[in-house]
């Protein structure tokens, strides 16, 4: 195997986790991430072999998302499925015991994909703001917005479940 296609497939676990936190749901994000990988491999010679492939595979992964998103909408099918406590991939498995972590994967659910795939490029893939910019095909500002929005957009959902949970707590 060539050291192009050992770089590819170093990759796997983030496209994963990436697309279990887009689409919520396994068997979607399974077939997202292996169409994605089936892409970059017709067009291996698209990518620049000195550079890690990261950028690319999640451009790659991201523009596919984009237009699964479009045909669902166009056949008016449902495109987000409800995610099971124990799918979520963002946070190790044995963080969703916890209260609060499955609080926060549900959040992070709930608010718009766009704002979500701009968290969760920065906040939890670590691109910076540039890169994922650029994976997302939006300006730099743009992104700044959606991650903005994005905090304020978990923040209200946290502070809502914090408060559930505290009235649940104060009736029992």
């Amino acid at each position: 195997m060539d050291d192009r296609k050992a770089a590819i497939l170093a990759e796997i676990p983030r496209l994963r986790r990436y697309a279990r936190a887009l689409l919520r749901d396994r068997d979607a994000a399974d077939d997202l991430v292996q169409d994605s990988l089936e892409r970059a491999l017709v067009r291996l010679d698209n990518w620049q072999s000195g550079e890690s492939p990261r950028k690319w595979l999640f451009t790659i992964m991201h523009h596919l998302f984009i237009d699964q998103m479009r045909k669902a909408g166009r056949r008016g099918e449902a495109a987000m499925l409800p995610l099971e406590a124990g799918e979520a991939v963002a946070v190790p498995a044995e963080q969703l015991d916890n209260v609060a972590s499955r609080e926060i994967v549900d959040a992070l659910q709930a608010i718009s994909p766009d704002r979500r795939a701009a968290l969760v490029m920065v906040g939890i893939e670590g691109f910076s703001y540039a890169e994922a910019a650029g994976i997302l095909g939006v300006p730099a500002g743009t992104l700044m917005s959606r991650i903005a929005r994005g905090r304020e957009d978990l923040r209200a959902l946290l502070e809502d479940a914090t408060r559930r949970r505290t009235i649940r707590i104060v009736e029992k």
